[in-house]
């Protein structure tokens, strides 16, 4: 299928040439419906903790010339037809790494442990940080939890009222203004 170790090696110094931090590197089905594959890479500004269209289309260039150039070397990094996927995390992203857990303490997340882990496989409640290789979160019903970071499938953020005040877009102008369209009715005649 692809070789994610190999793309995030690739990958990664070209996020940090332009001064990102790179999130995560999944292949993933496509959204498109066609049941294809896609590449999906998201990065971050360190400054803003996003990235606007202008930073994604710059790392989308350097990743896919740099893709090219190891594919024509003879690497095989995906087999199969793909298409690229450059964003940034958006408001509910995913925690996929040591700093994320710290980070985003006192926000709600949902986790999904690996399928051998013994105990409760989806978790979701308050997350408190991670410490000694353990994230903690409290849940609603169970209270303290405790999870393994090494056993851990998924992480990400639930999308709610606090999440969405502590993510302000990064350029809201333009977002007070109305757009109308003047339309002029025809009479039947």
């Amino acid at each position: 299928m692809a070789d994610i170790a190999r793309l995030t090696q690739l990958i990664e110094p070209e996020a940090q040439a332009l001064g990102f931090e790179l999130v995560r590197v999944a292949m993933i089905a496509s959204e498109a419906g066609d049941g294809g594959m896609a590449l999906q890479i998201m990065a971050e500004d360190p400054a803003t903790g996003q990235l606007v269209i202008d930073q994604c289309a710059a790392l989308s260039r350097r990743v896919s010339d740099v893709i090219d150039a190891a594919e024509e070397a003879g690497d095989v990094l995906i087999e199969g037809a793909y298409h690229l996927e450059v964003s940034s995390p958006g408001i509910d992203r995913p925690l996929t790494r040591e700093k994320d857990f710290a980070n985003w303490a006192g926000y709600e997340v949902r986790i999904v442990m690996d399928k051998g882990f013994d105990g409760q496989r989806v978790n979701k409640g308050v997350l408190h940080g991670l410490e000694d290789g353990m994230v903690h979160i409290t849940e609603a019903k169970a209270g303290d939890v405790r999870l393994p970071l090494a056993q851990i499938h998924t992480a990400k953020l639930v999308l709610t009222d606090a999440l969405i005040a502590a993510t302000r877009p990064l350029d809201t102008s333009g977002a007070d203004e109305l757009i109308e369209d003047n339309v002029e009715e025809k009479a039947d005649d």
